[in-house]
């Protein structure tokens, strides 16, 4: 009885353990490693000229800079690094974190990323990934937001988040005896 109590146990630390990320990295660090996770910068602009350079590729229209959407995907790139963890559910849920975000789109996805040590890298990964890929051609989006955060103690010492989204529908009201609008 004392061994499947004491087995229980221990697989529940496990789980428990899992749940809560990896740990840091304990002790002195590397100091080429250190210097470069400092190294690593993120330019929105060039990231934007990136992902629609790719997009016209395949005659997609372009993406826009959105300060929310910035917003949203840096406050997703410091709460993976805080919870060492490559997660969508790092900062709250994606949806939850939509609406947080004052974000009214019916169209909108995420891409997250650890350990790529430049821009470049970080869209080439999410190329190279078919949902990842699918994301960044999504048809409908017009707006993105992209982010970076560091730290040489986590496991991928640098985290990306991207996020785009389509336009916010327009919304319509009507008044007593108004018809539905129409499909075009």
């Amino acid at each position: 009885m004392k061994l499947t109590t004491a087995s229980i146990l221990l697989a529940l630390s496990v789980l428990l353990a899992a749940c809560a990320g990896d740990p840091r990295r304990e002790g002195p660090l590397d100091p080429r490693m250190v210097e470069k996770v400092a190294a690593v910068t993120l330019d929105p602009a060039q990231a934007g000229r990136i992902l629609n350079a790719y997009r016209a590729s395949q005659g997609l229209g372009p993406v826009r800079p959105d300060p929310r959407l910035m917003a949203m995907a840096q406050r997703q790139a410091d709460a993976m690094v805080k919870a060492n963890a490559l997660s969508h559910d790092a900062g709250g849920s994606f949806g939850s974190r939509i609406h947080a975000a004052g974000i009214d789109s019916a169209r909108a996805a995420e891409n997250l990323g650890g350990g790529y040590f430049s821009v470049e890298e970080a869209f080439d990964g999410w190329r190279k990934s078919p949902g990842h890929d699918t994301n960044l051609r999504m048809k409908e989006a017009t707006r993105y937001g992209i982010a970076l955060s560091k730290d040489p103690r986590t496991t991928y010492r640098v985290w990306w988040a991207l996020v785009v989204a389509a336009d916010p529908e327009p919304r319509v009201t009507m008044g007593y005896g108004d018809s539905p609008p129409q499909p075009r």
